[in-house]
């Protein structure tokens, strides 16, 4: 391993320290309404930190990348979802509260979404972090994928966080024919993101003919 990928670890890891999921109370953490745009920047306790890779549109389709689901260990294509409305939460890590509070939302309240609506958990943990946190969790109705490969999803989005290597924290809703019709990047990172505006999207699109 060389020096830089040992300074990005520990960038990494120091990121997720000082994230603001050190908080013990979800209720305390403060819901986000507004959005940075993808490819420009996110804060972190005040600090900037820069979003690299291609910036995601609204009206274009979300791009084709290879993730790896948590459960199989296999390759995923989000294109493999066309026909359904897909509800994307990006988490930097999900070892942490605010990430777990965020997670816990989408699977306990998505409950009340309809069938069609398929929930996505996407985060650069490894896939066994990502499965062991799904059964000690009781979310077995999420959809846990890894970029932890490459980094390509967060790159292919522009949600990749330059220094570590963390995806921002963001929800995305895509309709059935692929094309992104909405995206919430968070812009403090400490912050959740407003998981009921993405709901309501997600069972709008649903409803459309």
């Amino acid at each position: 391993m060389n020096i830089l990928s040992i300074q990005s670890m520990l960038i990494g890891f120091f990121f997720i320290l000082i994230s603001g999921c050190a908080s013990t109370n979800a209720s305390q953490i403060i819901i986000d309404s507004t959005s940075s745009t993808p490819g420009t920047s996110v804060f972190l306790k005040g600090e900037p930190h820069i979003l690299i890779g291609t910036a995601l549109e609204i009206g274009k389709p979300l791009p084709k990348t290879i993730l790896t689901d948590a459960y199989t260990m296999k390759k995923v294509d989000l294109s493999q979802f066309k026909g359904k409305v897909l509800l994307i939460s990006l988490v930097p890590s999900i070892d942490t509260k605010v990430c777990e509070a965020q997670t816990h939302y989408l699977g306990e309240r998505g409950v009340n979404l309809p069938d069609d609506v398929v929930r996505v958990t996407i985060s650069r943990d490894t896939p066994f972090a990502q499965k062991r946190f799904s059964e000690e969790a009781k979310l077995h109705n999420i959809t846990f994928l890894s970029d932890y490969r490459d980094g390509s999803f967060g790159k292919a989005t522009g949600l990749l966080i330059d220094d570590s290597m963390l995806l921002a924290r963001s929800v995305i809703v895509v309709d059935r024919l692929g094309v992104v019709r909405y995206i919430q990047v968070v812009p403090e990172l400490s912050h959740l993101p407003d998981m009921g505006t993405a709901f309501s999207k997600a069972k709008e699109l649903f409803n459309e003919k």
